[in-house]
């Protein structure tokens, strides 16, 4: 279990939380790594502090411009594989991780050549007993990943190892072959839905997707984007839905299809009315973005 592994770290404006995430990550314990971060066109002083702090033991490269979280990300694949790297991780800058989390998703991703990318269980960063994804799944009903026993105490869920058919853009080790077979991450989102699309390729493909809990990552939620669902998630996951759906919409029935973008738009008038009796008319106005964005663009 010696193959060069390339772990990218995406950065926006977090260069404290960048800066942690490189920190746990030099503490791990599988010996043929590199650490490659990408600032993603920041706004603040990210990427002049990461250099001076970071840069003489690591690579530090630009995007370019900000084309959201996919294109950062595949800056950072090109790089990699330009460099050899065998498999690539991608772990959110927000994060922390156990010494041995690298070992175990390189074994799951060793044990068939048929599993192309492998995960593992993210726990709550401020609550460190509480689940935030223990494997997932796309629901091709409603057209979304979800996480599975997500809010749970540790105690409570079964630790063991199964295949899945979504694993979260958090944390994914991915063989360098797959994504030179498939292509990138889907950049046509910006913020969500790419790594759902991700997993759908990646199975369509052939590839089956793994999940560890022996890998064990800390997260700090929503650390990126603001509260849990601030309105930029709102707008975002609001018009990545709907671009998922219509590209993936061959997956289902047509009655099942017609059933979805009913169930989503009926949904959509719900979370207004609660966003009115919250008194948030910024989530509102940022829902109804996510639509007009989805329309417009079609």
């Amino acid at each position: 279990m010696n193959k060069k592994v390339s772990i990218i770290l995406l950065n926006y404006n977090g260069y404290n939380d960048t800066i942690e995430a490189v920190e746990s990550l030099e503490k791990i314990k599988y010996n043929n790594y590199e650490i490659i971060i990408v600032d993603n066109e920041s706004t603040n002083d990210s990427y002049e502090i990461l250099k001076s702090k970071l840069n003489k033991k690591h690579t530090l490269i630009k995007s370019g411009k900000n084309g959201g979280f996919a294109y950062g990300n595949n800056v950072g694949i090109k790089h990699a594989l330009e460099g050899g790297a065998e498999y690539i991780l991608l772990i959110n800058n927000d994060t922390e991780v156990e010494p041995e989390f690298l070992n175990y998703l390189v074994e799951s991703l060793e044990e068939d050549e048929k599993v192309g990318l492998s995960t593992g269980l993210i726990l709550n960063y401020y609550n460190k007993e509480k689940v935030w994804y223990a494997g997932g799944e796309i629901n091709w009903d409603k057209f979304y990943g979800y996480h599975i026993d997500e809010g749970k105490n540790i105690k409570h869920i079964i630790m063991k190892e199964k295949f899945i058919t979504f694993a979260t853009g958090c944390l994914m080790l991915i063989k360098s072959s797959v994504l030179k077979e498939i292509g990138f991450l889907p950049e046509e989102y910006f913020m969500y839905y790419e790594d759902v699309d991700f997993c759908a390729k990646l199975q369509k493909a052939g590839y089956s997707i793994r999940y560890n809990p022996k890998s064990i990552i800390y997260h700090k939620i929503s650390a990126a984007s603001g509260e849990e669902e601030s309105p930029f998630a709102v707008e975002w996951n609001t018009r990545n839905r709907l671009r998922f759906m219509k590209k993936y919409k061959s997956k289902v029935s047509k009655t099942k299809y017609y059933k979805s973008l009913i169930y989503f738009y009926v949904t959509r008038i719900i979370k207004i009315i609660n966003y009115l009796l919250k008194r948030r008319r910024d989530k509102i106005r940022a829902l109804i973005k996510g639509l007009s964005k989805n329309a417009l663009e079609n």
